[in-house]
């Protein structure tokens, strides 16, 4: 919910928006490989100032898939803003690109210059949905429970590492 909420106000700023699941992204870049019109969709990309990826390792894909979608974001890197949504340790990302000298590579580029909010507690979905059946089990309002977000404190100094 927080990805698409940042998408929306993004448009609202005029901003490009795209937001698409990781799987559908991968095989778009797959098809569009195969069909040899890879640097077409991969301009149309470019273009777009916020880039959502939605579920990240919900569906794993072929390697050559993972090579793409690294491109993709490593085409992006420094140049414009992305999301990535995921229920996966950065530690399980190796599953899900099969190689883990690209997968060290791609975070290296996603976790630099980033934000990362983790969150904690029921999910939205699961959340409304109790709502919509009133209080739980134990009789308490479903609102009453907290999610929790964090993010890493801000970097400072000369960005060498370690500061």
């Amino acid at each position: 919910m927080l990805a698409i909420v940042l998408g929306v106000e993004a448009t609202r700023r005029r901003f490009r928006a795209l937001f698409t699941r990781a799987a559908d992204l991968v095989q778009g870049l797959v098809e569009a490989r195969d069909t040899r019109s890879l640097t077409r969709l991969q301009q149309r990309y470019e273009k777009v100032a916020l880039l959502i990826v939605d579920e990240l390792g919900f569906v794993p894909f072929e390697r050559a898939g993972g090579g793409l979608l690294f491109n993709l974001l490593a085409q992006r890197y420094e140049q414009r803003a992305t999301i990535i949504t995921t229920n996966l340790a950065f530690g399980e990302w190796v599953k899900v690109f099969g190689d883990e000298k690209l997968t060290t590579a791609l975070l290296d580029r996603l976790t630099h210059h980033s934000h990362i909010l983790t969150t904690r507690g029921e999910s939205y979905r699961s959340h409304r949905r109790t709502d919509d059946n009133g209080p739980d089990q134990d009789g308490r309002s479903p609102s009453s429970d907290k999610q929790e977000t964090t993010a890493p404190p801000p970097r400072t100094g000369g960005g060498k590492k370690g500061d």
